[in-house]
């Protein structure tokens, strides 16, 4: 019972962290990727819809992404989209095609997007945390139905921190993968 606790919990970490690294790789570095605008969403004849099922987005050159449309009614609605998006980026539109320059990071631009990569590892960090309760609101009422006894459900808190503690480590790890990619130059 403990066990399958554990398994359950440790997919929700895990189904957290890979939301961190898809939010992460929204997030620009110096190099033009089109993850960066993939998950941009745009209104759509009145639905949000991501970026990525509008249009294909190719990078060509390491400082420019293209975007080409499938409904060339849409274009005005993608541009929308990423002026109002978090990227600082400005759409160049040709009536077919949107090219989006990257420019380079200037060392102002790095430190703001730092302290966003810490807002989401802490996003990701109190996420995993508030697993962790509930995993051990779970444990605290198979011990008081008596599904488990008071020795299996300590060992099931100490098993539990421990995978909060590895899954926590992971984040650290993304965040400052994350940081070092800002910070090349």
């Amino acid at each position: 019972m403990i066990k399958d606790l554990l398994h359950e919990t440790e997919d929700k970490m895990k189904k957290a962290i890979e939301a961190l690294d898809a939010d992460l790789r929204t997030i620009r570095t110096g190099r033009a990727s089109p993850a960066l605008v993939e998950r941009v969403m745009v209104d759509y004849y009145g639905v949000a819809t991501p970026l990525e099922q509008l249009a294909i987005i190719s990078a060509p050159e390491p400082q420019l992404l293209t975007i080409r449309p499938y409904d060339p009614a849409s274009l005005k609605d993608i541009e929308r989209a990423i002026l109002a998006s978090e990227l600082g980026l400005t759409p160049n539109n040709d009536g077919k095609l949107i090219r989006l320059v990257i420019p380079r990071l200037t060392q102002e631009r790095r430190v703001e997007l730092i302290k966003v990569v810490h807002r989401r590892l802490e996003e990701a960090r109190v996420s995993i945390r508030n697993i962790r309760r509930e995993a051990m609101n779970d444990l605290k009422d198979f011990e008081k139905d008596k599904l488990v006894s008071e020795d299996e459900a300590d060992r099931g808190r100490d098993n539990l921190q421990e995978l909060t503690d590895r899954y926590v480590k992971k984040v650290d790890e993304s965040g400052a993968r994350k940081e070092k990619e800002i910070a090349e130059v």
